[in-house]
């Protein structure tokens, strides 16, 4: 794949939707930041390349002007010295020259347009970077996160939780028999000394409350009685 090839891809790539469809999210962005940062180390390489030739092309052209120069200053100096013949072939080397820096400048536009079309991708292409760690950063998080949850998820619903569940709720049945053949034993037999007094005791409170009642009843009646008379 070549490199503006690969760079139209990357840029034309739609980071959610790649990593929608990605079974490792963070795999995924990370072989995309690693083939962002291979192909703008290829872009910068052949920017840098375009530079160097500019500046070869300017100083060839640089040169060829001089010659420019010095063939007209022969061609006047032929000129001077009544040689039509050399002063015409001088500036026949003059035109030629003129020619080749023509066709020189033209290619310096091109290479000028070239640096122009490095300098836009490489800046669109470390936009696209930076968005894309810092995405990275985020993603990393919620995939520990997520992962963090599945784990604990999965040892909630596991079998083993299910069977210590299982234990627990066995140790507990075990306690309620116990409690209950304990409470079984205890039935039918005769109350001891304490709790038969506990029982006078009650009963004295009951008799008492009784008396009480009587007395209120009573005293009720013979006011009824008072009244009828």
């Amino acid at each position: 794949m070549g490199i503006f090839s690969r760079f139209s891809d990357i840029v034309n790539a739609n980071i959610n939707a790649v990593l929608e469809k990605a079974e490792d999210p963070e795999k995924i962005i990370r072989l995309m930041i690693q083939e962002m940062e291979d192909t703008l180390v290829e872009i910068r390489s052949a920017a840098a390349k375009c530079i160097a030739d500019r500046k070869e092309l300017g100083r060839h052209i640089e040169h060829l002007e001089r010659e420019q120069e010095e063939w007209a200053r022969r061609a006047e100096l032929a000129v001077r010295r009544d040689r039509e013949d050399l002063a015409r072939a001088a500036l026949a080397e003059k035109q030629a020259i003129s020619d080749q820096v023509l066709r020189m400048h033209a290619e310096l536009v091109n290479l000028d347009g070239q640096l122009e079309k490095f300098n836009a991708d490489i800046t669109q292409l470390q936009s696209k970077l930076s968005d894309a760690k810092v995405r990275q950063r985020s993603i990393v998080i919620r995939h520990t996160t997520a992962t963090s949850q599945l784990s604990a998820r999965k040892h909630i619903h596991s079998d083993r939780l299910d069977e210590m569940l299982y234990r627990f709720e066995s140790a507990e049945r075990r306690i309620d028999r116990v409690e209950s053949e304990a409470e079984a034993i205890g039935m039918g037999r005769g109350k001891g000394l304490a709790d038969q007094i506990a029982g006078l005791e009650g009963n004295e409170r009951v008799e008492a409350e009784l008396a009480d009642l009587k007395s209120k009843v009573g005293q009720g009646k013979a006011a009824a009685g008072k009244e009828s008379e």
